[in-house]
């Protein structure tokens, strides 16, 4: 099998790429970045290197890349290439906007960057599915009607920023291509993903809570410098979210590009629990002895989230749909936070506690 995957320089998708090589000796990766490979993804790769093309283009210049991978036989396509414009976590960061500093932009990319693939995947002859890789920011604020419920695929959608509103055009898109030209059109919906891999990339720069605190952590237990005194300031305790390691994340997206009948268009892919900075904190603490969190003003906190925002794309995700159709299940995020932690101290030359 040949899998077409954009964007698998970058973060969640480089996961996924390595993720399908490693599971299937014979298996084969064409990727389609506007970026080449960072020292990074080069290490990363290495153990499969060769049975993996990289073709690097601009996706929403089709003529660019076209050609240059028509000869391959693909018979999977992921899209994740995205433009993030993410920017939370700080007090400074809080405060820009960075959808203004190029909208245009974003649109092209998450949009006509999607129509792109698209228009070249229904040439495939042996296409036997395409996975369009969405997000959480679909959703809305709010929901379920019943506080503590999950948050389900159907409903509560409602996106308010333009990178929520690029990926659900993109999703309704893909889902009506699959429909007209008689091919299987998937649509994922990831809630806040962390973990291997998760660095700054040109389209993406912005780390989650479990991100920052693992690091620290592994920074402490690794003696270095910046590692501090183990204290980091937050300005809440309280403020949680639905928080899903990128390596559960590749299961999940290969498991439903292998599952022989799929009955839903969309399907979440998420921890399915919340899990609070508090708890993260304590969690750290199991790995790295003393460490802990002290709350401060918004202004000096290092990590900055607002508390009241625990409905709707901020809660829990709803994963039975996925679980009941393809047998898939996350690691807890205890589990998979910790994990994280011990890679970083790996990376780092120690040896976790």
């Amino acid at each position: 099998m040949t899998l077409l995957v954009t964007g698998a320089t970058g973060f969640v998708m480089s996961v996924f790429a390595r993720h399908w090589l490693s599971t299937d000796p014979s298996a084969r990766l064409v990727v389609l970045d506007a970026a080449p490979l960072d020292a990074a993804a080069i290490r990363y790769f290495a153990p499969v290197a060769q049975r993996m093309r990289v073709v690097v283009a601009d996706l929403t210049d089709p003529a660019s890349w076209r050609n240059a991978i028509r000869a391959e036989s693909i018979t999977h396509v992921v899209h994740g290439a995205t433009v993030t414009p993410l920017s939370r976590g700080t007090a400074t960061e809080a405060r820009r906007e960075p959808e203004a500093e190029n909208p245009a932009r974003i649109l092209d990319v998450n949009i006509m960057g999607t129509v792109a693939v698209l228009e070249f995947a229904r040439t495939l002859p042996n296409l036997k599915r395409f996975l369009y890789v969405s997000s959480g920011a679909v959703y809305k604020n709010t929901g379920p009607d019943h506080p503590g419920e999950p948050l389900p695929e159907d409903g509560y959608v409602m996106p308010r920023r333009l990178y929520g509103i690029s990926k659900l055009t993109s999703e309704l898109v893909a889902e009506r291509y699959g429909e007209l030209f008689g091919f299987s059109a998937v649509a994922v919906r990831l809630s806040s993903v962390y973990g291997t891999m998760d660095r700054v990339t040109a389209s993406r720069n912005f780390r989650h809570v479990p991100n920052r605190l693992a690091h620290m952590a592994a920074e402490r237990i690794c003696g270095a410098a910046s590692g501090g005194d183990g204290t980091v300031r937050v300005n809440t305790l309280a403020a949680a979210g639905d928080y899903v390691h990128a390596e559960d994340v590749a299961r999940g997206i290969d498991a439903l590009l292998k599952c022989e009948k799929l009955h839903f268009g969309v399907y979440n892919i998420a921890a399915g629990e919340t899990a609070s900075i508090a708890e993260l904190v304590e969690w750290a603490a199991e790995k790295s002895p003393g460490f802990r969190a002290m709350v401060a003003s918004s202004e000096t906190a290092d990590i900055v989230q607002d508390p009241t925002l625990t409905g709707g794309m901020w809660g829990a995700y709803d994963i039975s749909r996925i679980t009941a159709e393809t047998g898939w299940r996350p690691r807890s995020t205890r589990a998979a936070f910790q994990a994280y932690i011990d890679r970083l101290v790996a990376e780092r030359g120690a040896v976790p506690s």
